[in-house]
């Protein structure tokens, strides 16, 4: 049997994402937690509906509870380290759905950001606690 690599694995993630099946990754993540951590480096695919697919995702794994989406967040930290504010601005929006007490104080920290859109993103993930 030929195991998958990781790396593989994201690719096939982010192809499933830009088909619209957020289900299925929710489901996915759900199984196997540890694919949480890759939600920094998912961010970071050029294509609008694999980052939108995050986002749906993490509301979907939401009800779940947020002890489960916080392994995202160290991941997210990195994200929040990019260059591009657009994956800064996602990693804002993420976290919010995250929403525990170390997201907030994430999401804080980007209050001042460059980037307008950042900002904004900001204002709107705190209007959520």
């Amino acid at each position: 049997m030929n195991d998958v690599s990781d790396t593989e694995l994201k690719k096939v993630i982010g192809d499933f994402l830009e088909m619209g099946h957020a289900d299925n990754i929710a489901a996915m993540f759900r199984r196997e937690p540890r694919y949480l951590s890759w939600t920094g480096e998912l961010l970071q695919d050029e294509r609008f509906n694999v980052r939108l697919g995050l986002t749906i995702v993490f509301e979907d794994l939401q009800a779940t509870g947020r002890e489960l989406i916080a392994r995202a967040i160290p991941s997210l930290c990195h994200a929040l380290d990019s260059t591009s504010p657009l994956i800064r601005g996602e990693a804002v929006g993420i976290l919010g759905i995250i929403g525990t007490a170390e997201a907030k104080e994430l999401i804080m920290k980007m209050k001042n950001d460059d980037n307008s859109q950042v900002r904004e993103m900001v204002e709107l993930a705190l209007a959520e606690y």
